[in-house]
């Protein structure tokens, strides 16, 4: 039975992943710095800005999926959000490059593009945003992730792991749903997110299949649902936020994602199911 080691599984996207892993077979270990609340596997309490304790946890694992981070901009101290996520990051893949495990995957985020916690009215230069938008963050937490990034390129060099870099759009676990009716017919909401998200359990998919996929390197991948969590088609949301964006990188004729992912699905063979249409009853307003 293959192991792997998931850090962060105590918190939003923790459960969805350490199910789905549970569910093809693998023996898990959740590594974090707090009990979950219901317990799915055996949590070790790490702390993983500490070298040594991620070198103890990952012993014996053939693969890790590193979850942990803080995942906003402006929570903490930049400073502190900067320290934690790169340091972390780096602990967890340099000793998983000692022990000699072939296979990790990391949490970026659509925020490295730099429009999410933009105070300076940042836009995209084109849509859908794809994996070769500029990166462009005003802030600690996007700079982590960018740092984060190269990180996984230079243990993939050294080492030869493959290192799959997720950027995750908004991460909707099942019960958040009900929040959807509040900013469907909205434009002004969520929309420097360019109104992206992704089911948990799909999220959780692409965290398994970039385990399970071979001969990928070091590569930074999209992860959203192929439509917006919006009730307003694509093309009028950039006509009333973002007149002045005008390279479509493909024509927008429905509700389809600002925030490609067409990557993902093409190297992991991976298709997000969890449409929000199915959970959320629209009412026209």
């Amino acid at each position: 039975m293959p192991k792997v080691v998931i850090t962060g599984g105590s918190g939003l996207l923790g459960p969805s992943v350490i199910k789905e892993f549970l569910d093809h077979g693998y023996e898990v270990v959740n590594a974090d710095v707090k009990k979950p609340k219901e317990e799915l596997c055996r949590t070790v309490i790490t702390d993983l800005t500490n070298l040594g304790e991620v070198h103890g946890v990952l012993v014996g694992a053939d693969a890790v999926v590193h979850l942990a981070a803080i995942p906003v901009a402006y929570s903490h101290p930049n400073e502190v959000t900067f320290q934690n996520n790169v340091m972390s990051t780096y602990n967890i893949l340099e000793a998983a490059g000692n022990l000699g495990i072939k296979k990790a995957v990391i949490t970026s985020s659509e925020s490295s593009y730099g429009i999410v916690f933009t105070r300076n009215s940042l836009e995209p230069q084109y849509v859908p945003i794809d994996e070769e938008h500029p990166q462009l963050p005003e802030d600690s937490y996007g700079l982590s992730k960018i740092v984060n990034e190269q990180t996984a390129d230079m243990i993939h060099r050294r080492t030869g792991m493959q290192v799959i870099s997720m950027r995750l759009g908004n991460v909707i676990t099942p019960e958040m749903y009900v929040n959807f009716p509040g900013f469907i017919h909205d434009p002004e909401q969520r929309k420097t997110i360019l109104w992206s998200y992704i089911d948990s359990r799909d999220a959780a998919t692409a965290y398994r299949l970039a385990v399970e996929t071979d001969g990928l390197g070091s590569v930074a991948l999209n992860i959203a649902n192929d439509e917006t969590s919006m009730d307003v088609e694509s093309k009028q949301l950039m006509e009333s936020i973002y007149p002045n964006v005008k390279e479509f990188k493909k024509e927008l004729t429905g509700f389809e994602t600002l925030f490609s992912n067409e990557k993902a699905k093409k190297l992991l063979n991976w298709q997000p199911v969890h449409r929000w249409r199915n959970y959320v009853e629209v009412s026209k307003s």
